[in-house]
Protein backbone atom coordinates (compact mmCIF):
# COMPACT_ATOMS: atom_id res chain seq x y z
CA UNK A 1 0.00 0.00 0.00
CA UNK A 2 1.14 3.68 -0.66
CA UNK A 3 1.81 6.35 2.26
CA UNK A 4 0.87 8.58 -0.20
CA UNK A 5 -2.14 10.89 0.29
CA UNK A 6 -2.50 12.60 -3.06
CA UNK A 7 -1.24 9.89 -6.00
CA UNK A 8 -1.56 11.57 -9.55
CA UNK A 9 -1.69 9.26 -12.18
CA UNK A 10 -0.20 11.37 -15.98
CA UNK A 11 -1.45 9.23 -18.71
CA UNK A 12 1.32 7.79 -20.98
CA UNK A 13 0.24 6.16 -24.35
CA UNK A 14 2.76 7.05 -26.47
CA UNK A 15 1.80 10.89 -27.56
CA UNK A 16 3.70 13.80 -26.36
CA UNK A 17 5.76 15.05 -24.02
CA UNK A 18 4.52 13.97 -21.09
CA UNK A 19 7.52 14.45 -18.34
CA UNK A 20 7.18 18.13 -18.64
CA UNK A 21 3.74 18.41 -17.27
CA UNK A 22 4.88 15.65 -14.50
CA UNK A 23 8.14 17.84 -14.06
CA UNK A 24 5.16 20.71 -13.31
CA UNK A 25 3.01 18.35 -11.35
CA UNK A 26 5.98 17.53 -9.08
CA UNK A 27 6.90 21.63 -8.47
CA UNK A 28 3.72 22.76 -7.62
CA UNK A 29 3.08 19.51 -5.12
CA UNK A 30 6.26 18.19 -4.25
CA UNK A 31 4.33 16.18 -1.31
CA UNK A 32 2.36 13.81 -3.78
CA UNK A 33 3.42 11.22 -6.04
CA UNK A 34 3.02 11.34 -9.56
CA UNK A 35 3.64 8.34 -11.65
CA UNK A 36 3.54 8.54 -15.85
CA UNK A 37 1.87 5.05 -16.29
CA UNK A 38 0.60 3.06 -19.17
CA UNK A 39 -1.09 0.77 -17.07
CA UNK A 40 -5.24 1.19 -16.45
CA UNK A 41 -4.70 -0.45 -13.08
CA UNK A 42 -2.39 2.97 -12.00
CA UNK A 43 -5.08 5.20 -12.92
CA UNK A 44 -7.27 3.30 -10.86
CA UNK A 45 -5.64 3.41 -7.96
CA UNK A 46 -4.51 7.07 -8.51
CA UNK A 47 -6.43 9.93 -6.43
CA UNK A 48 -6.52 11.84 -9.46
CA UNK A 49 -5.85 11.72 -13.10
CA UNK A 50 -3.97 13.74 -15.76
CA UNK A 51 -5.04 12.63 -19.91
CA UNK A 52 -2.57 14.45 -21.70
CA UNK A 53 -1.92 14.01 -24.97
CA UNK A 54 0.05 15.68 -28.46
CA UNK A 55 -0.26 14.50 -32.30
CA UNK A 56 -2.82 13.10 -34.35
CA UNK A 57 -6.34 11.79 -33.16
CA UNK A 58 -6.17 8.60 -34.80
CA UNK A 59 -3.06 7.57 -33.31
CA UNK A 60 -3.96 8.60 -29.77
CA UNK A 61 -7.14 6.82 -30.15
CA UNK A 62 -6.08 3.80 -31.44
CA UNK A 63 -3.32 3.58 -28.38
CA UNK A 64 -6.07 4.71 -25.86
CA UNK A 65 -8.18 2.13 -26.90
CA UNK A 66 -5.00 -0.89 -27.26
CA UNK A 67 -3.89 0.07 -23.38
CA UNK A 68 -7.90 0.01 -21.78
CA UNK A 69 -7.68 3.65 -21.20
CA UNK A 70 -10.71 4.59 -22.71
CA UNK A 71 -12.25 2.09 -19.95
CA UNK A 72 -9.99 3.66 -17.06
CA UNK A 73 -10.75 7.43 -17.80
CA UNK A 74 -14.69 6.47 -18.42
CA UNK A 75 -14.44 5.16 -15.04
CA UNK A 76 -12.29 7.63 -13.30
CA UNK A 77 -13.90 10.57 -14.40
CA UNK A 78 -17.00 9.16 -12.39
CA UNK A 79 -14.81 9.13 -9.20
CA UNK A 80 -11.88 11.51 -8.99
CA UNK A 81 -10.86 14.58 -10.83
CA UNK A 82 -9.29 14.54 -13.83
CA UNK A 83 -7.61 17.01 -16.07
CA UNK A 84 -7.56 16.69 -19.50
CA UNK A 85 -5.20 18.77 -21.25
CA UNK A 86 -4.91 19.25 -25.40
CA UNK A 87 -5.44 16.53 -27.26
CA UNK A 88 -6.91 14.72 -24.11
CA UNK A 89 -9.44 17.41 -24.13
CA UNK A 90 -10.48 16.19 -28.22
CA UNK A 91 -10.20 12.66 -27.18
CA UNK A 92 -13.20 13.03 -24.27
CA UNK A 93 -15.84 14.70 -27.02
CA UNK A 94 -17.88 12.28 -29.77
CA UNK A 95 -15.99 12.70 -32.91
CA UNK A 96 -13.09 14.64 -34.81
CA UNK A 97 -12.79 15.67 -38.30
CA UNK A 98 -8.80 15.47 -38.45
CA UNK A 99 -7.50 12.41 -40.39
CA UNK A 100 -10.57 12.03 -42.17
CA UNK A 101 -12.83 11.28 -39.51
CA UNK A 102 -11.67 9.85 -36.38
CA UNK A 103 -14.56 8.07 -33.11
CA UNK A 104 -12.94 9.54 -30.13
CA UNK A 105 -14.43 8.19 -26.32
CA UNK A 106 -17.91 9.72 -26.76
CA UNK A 107 -17.91 11.20 -22.80
CA UNK A 108 -18.81 14.77 -23.69
CA UNK A 109 -21.70 15.51 -26.40
CA UNK A 110 -19.30 17.41 -29.55
CA UNK A 111 -17.21 17.24 -32.20
CA UNK A 112 -13.55 17.97 -32.72
CA UNK A 113 -13.47 20.57 -35.65
CA UNK A 114 -10.52 21.98 -38.01
CA UNK A 115 -10.09 26.04 -38.15
CA UNK A 116 -9.78 25.90 -42.00
CA UNK A 117 -7.10 27.47 -44.64
CA UNK A 118 -8.47 30.47 -44.74
CA UNK A 119 -8.80 31.81 -41.05
CA UNK A 120 -8.56 35.85 -40.86
CA UNK A 121 -9.48 37.58 -37.82
CA UNK A 122 -11.62 40.27 -37.19
CA UNK A 123 -9.13 43.38 -38.38
CA UNK A 124 -9.10 41.05 -41.67
CA UNK A 125 -5.22 39.56 -40.90
CA UNK A 126 -4.19 35.83 -41.58
CA UNK A 127 -4.31 33.68 -39.23
CA UNK A 128 -1.63 31.07 -38.97
CA UNK A 129 -2.69 26.87 -38.67
CA UNK A 130 -1.87 25.29 -35.91
CA UNK A 131 -2.88 28.31 -33.85
CA UNK A 132 0.39 28.39 -31.23
CA UNK A 133 1.65 30.17 -29.31
CA UNK A 134 0.06 32.51 -26.74
CA UNK A 135 -3.75 33.99 -26.21
CA UNK A 136 -6.23 35.49 -24.01
CA UNK A 137 -9.15 33.06 -22.43
CA UNK A 138 -12.17 34.24 -21.17
CA UNK A 139 -13.09 32.32 -18.08
CA UNK A 140 -16.88 31.28 -18.67
CA UNK A 141 -18.13 30.21 -14.76
CA UNK A 142 -16.15 30.43 -11.78
CA UNK A 143 -14.54 27.43 -10.92
CA UNK A 144 -11.73 25.65 -8.31
CA UNK A 145 -8.99 25.31 -11.05
CA UNK A 146 -9.82 29.57 -12.39
CA UNK A 147 -8.79 30.23 -8.26
CA UNK A 148 -6.05 32.91 -8.15
CA UNK A 149 -6.07 33.32 -12.37
CA UNK A 150 -6.93 36.86 -13.27
CA UNK A 151 -9.49 37.10 -15.82
CA UNK A 152 -8.57 36.96 -19.58
CA UNK A 153 -5.18 35.72 -18.65
CA UNK A 154 -2.99 34.55 -21.13
CA UNK A 155 -1.94 30.56 -22.01
CA UNK A 156 -0.46 28.75 -24.27
CA UNK A 157 -1.89 26.79 -26.85
CA UNK A 158 -0.16 24.72 -29.89
CA UNK A 159 -3.23 22.88 -32.02
CA UNK A 160 -4.98 22.53 -35.45
CA UNK A 161 -8.45 21.63 -34.28
CA UNK A 162 -10.68 22.68 -31.83
CA UNK A 163 -13.47 21.21 -29.68
CA UNK A 164 -17.01 22.27 -30.49
CA UNK A 165 -19.22 20.85 -27.96
CA UNK A 166 -23.41 20.26 -28.38
CA UNK A 167 -23.86 21.78 -24.69
CA UNK A 168 -22.57 25.35 -24.06
CA UNK A 169 -22.87 24.70 -20.02
CA UNK A 170 -20.11 22.43 -20.40
CA UNK A 171 -18.12 25.70 -21.51
CA UNK A 172 -15.47 26.95 -18.37
CA UNK A 173 -13.62 28.94 -20.81
CA UNK A 174 -13.30 30.64 -24.27
CA UNK A 175 -10.72 31.90 -26.62
CA UNK A 176 -10.61 33.51 -29.85
CA UNK A 177 -8.53 32.57 -33.25
CA UNK A 178 -10.51 33.77 -35.94
CA UNK A 179 -13.21 31.58 -34.48
CA UNK A 180 -14.60 31.74 -30.73
CA UNK A 181 -13.78 27.81 -29.62
CA UNK A 182 -13.94 26.36 -26.07
CA UNK A 183 -10.68 26.89 -24.43
CA UNK A 184 -11.37 24.58 -21.34
CA UNK A 185 -14.55 21.87 -20.38
CA UNK A 186 -16.06 21.55 -17.01
CA UNK A 187 -18.28 18.93 -15.80
CA UNK A 188 -18.64 17.19 -12.33
CA UNK A 189 -15.15 15.95 -11.88
CA UNK A 190 -13.48 16.95 -15.08
CA UNK A 191 -12.00 20.00 -16.16
CA UNK A 192 -10.37 20.25 -19.99
CA UNK A 193 -8.36 22.48 -20.96
CA UNK A 194 -7.30 23.08 -25.29
CA UNK A 195 -4.04 24.65 -23.66
CA UNK A 196 -0.71 23.70 -22.38
CA UNK A 197 -0.96 24.31 -18.34
CA UNK A 198 2.85 23.22 -17.99
CA UNK A 199 3.92 25.45 -20.95
CA UNK A 200 2.52 28.25 -19.46
CA UNK A 201 4.40 30.14 -16.49
CA UNK A 202 2.84 31.23 -13.92
CA UNK A 203 -1.27 30.76 -14.64
CA UNK A 204 -0.56 26.91 -15.88
CA UNK A 205 1.27 26.36 -12.70
CA UNK A 206 -1.62 28.02 -10.44
CA UNK A 207 -4.02 26.24 -12.90
CA UNK A 208 -1.77 22.69 -11.65
CA UNK A 209 -1.62 23.45 -8.40
CA UNK A 210 -5.41 24.20 -8.21
CA UNK A 211 -6.03 20.81 -9.40
CA UNK A 212 -3.86 18.90 -7.22
CA UNK A 213 -5.75 20.59 -4.40
CA UNK A 214 -9.35 20.00 -5.58
CA UNK A 215 -11.84 17.96 -4.50
CA UNK A 216 -13.15 17.36 -7.79
CA UNK A 217 -16.94 19.67 -6.89
CA UNK A 218 -17.56 22.95 -7.85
Amino acid sequence: MSDFRNRIAVLDYGMGNLHSAAKALEHVAPDSHVVVTSDPMEVDRADRVVFPGVGAIRDCMSEIRRLGFDQAVAKAINEKPVLAICVGMQALVSHSEENGGVDCLDLLPGNVRYFGDNLVAEDGERLKVPHMGWNRVEQCIDHPLWQGIEQGTRFYFVHSFYVDVADQSLVAGRCDYGKNFAAALSKDNLFAVQFHPEKSHTAGLRLLSNFVQWDGTC
